[in-house]
This record gives C-alpha cells, sequence and structure tokens, in this order.
C-alpha cells in the first residue's frame, strides 16, 4: 500500500525545491473572523490576490490552489503601521527587510513599522520559515497589501478633503491635496475605528526608481536588543509557577527501553514524576534539582548492533539506493565520447552535519483552561499549533502558538518535537513548563544533513568545451544538481530523495540544513569543472566562461573576478585560488578564495573570499551583506571540519568538544558585491553565498598543492593524505 504524503513531508518536497517562478510557490490563507476579533481600532486592509492556496480538506491542511489568499497589515489610531507575516525572525533580518518593504508601499517612515511574526492567533497562515523564501514569496503580496491600504487610504481622504482622489499623493503617514496644500493624516482618517474596505481593481505596487527605503542599507531592527542582551529566546521566558523538564533519553537512536527505576528520583522533595509509555520525564521549579532527579534514574535499554557507522555509510547508501529518477537531460548523454575527448570520473563523498545553532530547542507551554500557549524556538509555528493540538487532543483553534526571537534554525527547527514534549508535560502536570534541550540533546535529536555520494563521469574537447555530463546524486537531494553550462550531452539522476528517504537509509533522522542538497551538489559539480578546466590545461575562470552561456552567470563570474583581482593561470598554479559557481534561491552567485596550506601538517586556513550575487532587487543591502558573511563563515564548517560521528544509532558527537564549528581565528578577509538588479523580482539571500564553500576551498587546496580533495570536511588528516597520493 502507498503510504499517504504527511504535512512535514510536503514541507520538506517544498524545501528541496529550488523555486525561480512564483507561480509554482504556495501562498497563504487566513481565517478572516478570527483574526478581526483581536483588534479594537484602526484599519485593517484586506487584499485578494491568485493562487493562494486552500488548506482545509477532511480535516487535514494540504497545500492547494485556490483563486485567493490574504495578506495583512494595520494601521493604528496613532498613525503607526503594524505588519503580520507567518514568518519568523532567527537571523536573518526579516524583521527589518519586511518592515522596509511595508514603509515603502506605505510613504510612512521606517521606524513607525513594526512587525509581528510568528504568531498563530495574529498573523496570516505560513508553511513556515525557510528556504530563502521569505522576502521572494511573502514580500510580493506584502507589497500589494500595502499598496492596497495606500489606495484605500486615498479613497477615504478624497471623501473626508471633498476632492477628487487623482489629486491627492501620500507622504510621510498622510495624504495630500497637491493643487491645495490640504493634508489629513493616516491617523485622522482612521479616528480610532475599525473599518474594513476593499479596493475595485488592482492597486499598483511603487516602481524601484521612486524607492527611498528599499534598497537603502539600514541597521536591523532588532540589533541594539541582540547587541545588549535584552532580546528573549525561549528558554529566557519565564511564567508563574513554571517548572523545568528532564526528559530520560535514550543512549542510541535505535535504543529500546527495558525499565527504568524511578524510586531514587520519587526521593527528592518537590519533583514532579510523568511516566507515560514514551514519556519519561522529571520536572520542578529548579532545574538544577530537576536535573538531580534525572541523573537517579536506572534505566536499562536494548541497544541493537549495527554495521553502519561514518565509514561505511557511504557504502550503504549506494547498496540501499532506489531506481534513479532524471531530473535533467540533454542531447546523447548516453552516447561514448569521441577518441579525442579527455574523460574524467570521480566519485564525491559527503558526511552528516549538524545544525549546531547558538540556541538549543526550547519551549515554554502553558495551559489556561481550554486555551493553549506556547512559546517556542520554531521555524513552522503553523505546523507545531497542529501538532500540539494533536498531541492533546483538542481543536487547533484552542491553540496559539508565539515564536520569540529563535536563535538560529538552518532548518532544524522545523521540527517541534522539544514543543510537543512541552505541552504535554504541561498537561500531565497542570503547570507551565519549560522545555530546554542541553547541547548534548541538541546533537542528538537534531535532524542532521544527510550523508551523500555523488558520481560524475565528463568529457572535454581539444578546445576546451565540455562534451559530456553523467551526474549523479545519491540521497543529498536534487536542490543544486542541475548543472547549468552549455553542456550539449548531458544528464542530472537523483538516486533517493535526500532527507525524506525511506526507512532503513540513514541510522537518524535527517532534514534539511541551510541551503539544503546544494552544498553537496555544489561542491561535486564545481569540482568535477575544476578538474575538467586542469585537464584542458585552462584557466578555470577562462574554462567557466567558455563553457557558459547564461549571461547571468557570467556577469557574476566576471565580477568576483574583477574584485578579487584574478590573473589567468592553468591551475595548479601554486596560488591557492579557488573558484566555484552556483545559483541557490533564485540567486547567481560566484566566490573566489584564497587560502594556505601546511604541507606538513595538512592544515589549510582560508585567507580571503570574495562573493559576487546577483539577487535582483535587493531589499536591504546591508542585511543581505550579513547574509553573505554568514554563509561564507559557517560554510567553513562543512567545507574544514564539521561532521558527524556515529556507531549506529549512537552519535558520538555530542558538544563542540568534539564537533568542530568555526573559530573567529579562522574568519577570512571576506568581500561582498550585490550586483544592481533593482528591477528584477527579488530572490533569496539567506543561504546562496553557503553553497559554493566547499568547491571554492577544494579548488583553491589542488591550485595550492596539486591535491584534489574528494570527501568534505578536507580535514587537515585528510588533506595530508591526499598530499601523500600526489
Amino acid at each position: 500500500m502507498k503510504q499517504e504524503k504527511t504535512m512535514l513531508d510536503l514541507y520538506e518536497e517544498l524545501l528541496e525545491l529550488n523555486f525561480t517562478d512564483l507561480k509554482e510557490v504556495p501562498q497563504l490563507t487566513a481565517n478572516r473572523r478570527e483574526f478581526l476579533k483581536l483588534f479594537g481600532t484602526g484599519i485593517l486592509i484586506l487584499i485578494a490576490a491568485p493562487d493562494a492556496w486552500a488548506y482545509q480538506e477532511g480535516g487535514r491542511r494540504r497545500p492547494q490552489l485556490p483563486d485567493d489568499f490574504n495578506a495583512f497589515l494595520r494601521i493604528g489610531e496613532d498613525g503607526k503601521v503594524t505588519g503580520f507575516t507567518g514568518k519568523i525572525e532567527m537571523g536573518q533580518g526579516a524583521i527589518t527587510s519586511l518592515a522596509q518593504t511595508l514603509a515603502e508601499e506605505l510613504d510612512v517612515p521606517l521606524d513607525w513599522v513594526e512587525m509581528v511574526m510568528g504568531d498563530t492567533d495574529l498573523c496570516p497562515w505560513d508553511m513556515g520559515t525557510f528556504g530563502s523564501m521569505t522576502t521572494r514569496f511573502f514580500g510580493p503580496p506584502f507589497r500589494a497589501a500595502a499598496a492596497e491600504a495606500k489606495a484605500v487610504l486615498i479613497e477615504m481622504a478624497a471623501e473626508k478633503l471633498g476632492t477628487a482622489k487623482e489629486q491627492l499623493s501620500t507622504s510621510d503617514g498622510a495624504v495630500v491635496d497637491r493643487q491645495t496644500g490640504k493634508r489629513v493624516t493616516y491617523a485622522e482618517l482612521v479616528e480610532g475605528k475599525k473599518v474594513l474596505r476593499r479596493l475595485d481593481g488592482k492597486a499598483e505596487v511603487e516602481k524601484p526608481s521612486v524607492f527611498t527605503i528599499v534598497g537603502k542599507p539600514v541597521l536591523r531592527s532588532d540589533s541594539v536588543e541582540k547587541v545588549t542582551g535584552k532580546a528573549k529566546f525561549s528558554a529566557d521566558l519565564r511564567e508563574p509557577g513554571m517548572l523545568y523538564a528532564r526528559i530520560l533519553r535514550p543512549p542510541a537512536h535505535d535504543a529500546k527501553l527495558l525499565n527504568a527505576d524511578l524510586s531514587k528520583a520519587r526521593q527528592i522533595e518537590g519533583v514532579l514524576i510523568v511516566e507515560k509509555p514514551d514519556l519519561i520525564a522529571v520536572l520542578h521549579e529548579n532545574p538544577d534539582i530537576a536535573d538531580e532527579a534525572l541523573a537517579a534514574i536506572q534505566a536499562r535499554f536494548d541497544e541493537p548492533s549495527s554495521k553502519i557507522n561514518d565509514q561505511t555509510i557511504f557504502d550503504h547508501l549506494l547498496s540501499v539506493a532506489p531506481e534513479g529518477e532524471v531530473v535533467a537531460e540533454g542531447g546523447t548523454p548516453e552516447s561514448m565520447p569521441a577518441e579525442s575527448d579527455e574523460v574524467v570520473e570521480h566519485t564525491y563523498l559527503d558526511g552528516y552535519v549538524a545544525h549546531a545553532t547558538m540556541e538549543p530547542h526550547a519551549a515554554l507551554a502553558k495551559i489556561d483552561g481550554e486555551k493553549v500557549t506556547i512559546w517556542a524556538s520554531t521555524q513552522t509555528p503553523f505546523r507545531l499549533k497542529d501538532e500540539a493540538a494533536s498531541a492533546l487532543g483538542i481543536p487547533a483553534e484552542n491553540v496559539r502558538v508565539r515564536p520569540p526571537f529563535v536563535g538560529g534554525g538552518f532548518g532544524g527547527k522545523s521540527y517541534n518535537q522539544q514543543a510537543v514534549e512541552a505541552v504535554r508535560l504541561a498537561q500531565a502536570a497542570g503547570k507551565p513548563v519549560m522545555v530546554s534541550w542541553t547541547r548534548e540533546e541538541e546533537f542528538f535529536y537534531d535532524t542532521f544533513r544527510p550523508a551523500a555520494v555523488v558520481k560524475i563521469k565528463g568529457a572535454t574537447d581539444s578546445s576546451g568545451r565540455i562534451t559530456l555530463w553523467d551526474y549523479g546524486v545519491y540521497f543529498a537531494g536534487q536542490r543544486g544538481s542541475q548543472q547549468f553550462y552549455n553542456i550539449p550531452n548531458h544528464r542530472t539522476t537523483a538516486f533517493g530523495s535526500g532527507w525524506t528517504a525511506g526507512p532503513g537509509t540513514h541510522p537518524f533522522k535527517t532534514g534539511a540544513w541551510r541551503a539544503p542538497s546544494n552544498n553537496t551538489n555544489t561542491f561535486a559539480r564545481e569540482s568535477h569543472i575544476d578538474t575538467l578546466a586542469a585537464r584542458a590545461g585552462m584557466d578555470p575562470v577562462e574554462f567557466r566562461l567558455k563553457n557558459l552561456s547564461d549571461e547571468k552567470m557570467k556577469r557574476v563570474l566576471k565580477a568576483a573576478a574583477e574584485r578579487f583581482g584574478w590573473t589567468p593561470a592553468k591551475a595548479p598554479s601554486g596560488r591557492g585560488y579557488g573558484v566555484a559557481l552556483g545559483i541557490d534561491a533564485g540567486t547567481y552567485v560566484a566566490l573566489i578564495a584564497e587560502v594556505g596550506v601546511e604541507k606538513n601538517t595538512g592544515r589549510v586556513s582560508v585567507k580571503r573570499v570574495v562573493c559576487a550575487q546577483d539577487m535582483g532587487l535587493c531589499v536591504n543591502p546591508e542585511g543581505s551583506t550579513i547574509q553573505i558573511e554568514g554563509c561564507i563563515t559557517m560554510g567553513l564548517g562543512y567545507a574544514l571540519s564539521e561532521e558527524v560521528r556515529f556507531e549506529g544509532g549512537k552519535v558520538k558527537d555530542l558538544n563542540f568538544d568534539t564537533y568542530k564549528i568555526p573559530r573567529f581565528s579562522w574568519v577570512p578577509q571576506i568581500e561582498s558585491v550585490i550586483l544592481d538588479a533593482k528591477d528584477d523580482p527579488p530572490q533569496g539571500g539567506g543561504e546562496p553565498a553557503i553553497i559554493c564553500i566547499g568547491a571554492i576551498v577544494a579548488n583553491a587546496i589542488f591550485d595550492a598543492t596539486g591535491a584534489r580533495l574528494f570527501e568534505m570536511p578536507m580535514t587537515a588528516d585528510r588533506v595530508k593524505k591526499a598530499l601523500e597520493r600526489i
């Protein structure tokens, strides 16, 4: 029997796709009546647009494409503006860029705008914050809502001033009669009333040529709170009578509890014990005492042995791979290369990687009568709303999720295990409960980026043209696997579906990891392109330009090379230069790096990275630059040091003493070039720059030493062994 897909499966499939066309994208829907109940004053603007999602079918949410969706904003009595989005703020800066969008279209000062994000009682439904979708897919309807609001305000002003709306314009939160100079503020138009209007026809959004707020670098609105420590995250919150929970965990993912002796834990004063078939927890108002009680539990687990570990995983993946799916094809890739062609075949390996976010998963759950409120570090508040309702056996409308700031997610906080644990324990305890994972729990229950294998066969002719490309990716996923070079005979085949692969593939849960699939695919593709360039005796930049017909990609490569000061040379040149290209979230990106390699130890240091990207309209260049720098810094981890060691379901790396993330001392000189493309639709900026890091480091190591690395991370030990093979 074919297993029906869950909503989570659908989320993950969406996440793996790399949307570039707005028509492909699910939009928003909301319960209008419940939303209206929440506001007593102000003007609420509702807009309609095509290509929405209806999500009620048989009592379950399912992505559909109905004929409209709603985006919301509120003009208050004081003229200040509140914007509502189902997206959350986890460090990507959407709290500022969305406010810029709203301020621009409404013609109000930026500091008049406040964003409410992810509150399931106040905000329109949203699938979740991931895939660099906020600016691309929520931004356009949000702009349309603001334009609609402005048009409604102009209509109201025309009635109030007794003039034609054609001679009215807006500025600084007011409508102005251009002929008489009379003006009426948004606050005066609202007058403390609740007004619901709908505009006939479609309001036009502002043209980029007249922007005064969008496209300008702006300091993030949450920066002062976060720098001074005033910002509150889930684990910082407190409720009267709150209990801290510590949960009995298995030693391995495939372990089963045989028995648990709770007698010593019961003797600790004030400890509340919750014992369910699938959940044993100790709770206390003092977290240290809860820790003491957990340590007092004597438990025995059955731990089945497994032959799968971090050394054998790649052979295992190849052995369980299903039949491949061709995702891109052209020409006759099955044809034999000509005798004059230079043929290169290699296999590339990439291990499991943890999200290692600054903030571990945390959630505070409070049950007050029939109403449940959850404050959680989550990327998917609306999904959590449904999960909590299901766990408690109550209607979803009784659950409110209120995400505070989230301390990093990268895909790992799309799952809400800690929050479901919190609501279950709050129900059992009859008090608010905080579940805040330890760093060990975070590493154990984190959804790791899936290990993967990529096999590539490529060929070039005597002129340096790529003639053949046969690409097979095993379990990384499709995102970023389709090559963009001008190759007459090519085929890309995906074996397995990445983190949504079936049982028996991975020894623990896997999931999306910043620019999912694309880090692995870009590492393999751009490493192989570099190898072909070297075999052809060509400079790696010139080789790429020779084999590109995509003008946008050529433009970003030339921009990066110009900023870097690239001079042509055949690799290995001894300079330690590496180049790589990619496309992610609709953004075209080119990176060039300079590295140093200590040949006696194999240690690699990245000295300089230049990143050029074309992301269409850039709403906040300052925020985009920060994202580029964050991507490059984080990418050094998966490229050089981060890997999860394991034996079966037992994870060996449970803290930063053995799981090595980038240090401040690793950070290179970073230069960002954001190409001017303000007339193009905005594209994603939270992930693209990270996809090339593995490839530029591998290619730079080859240029410096002549040693080619085929497995990430490129640890000092692996580099040293590669040097010994030259």
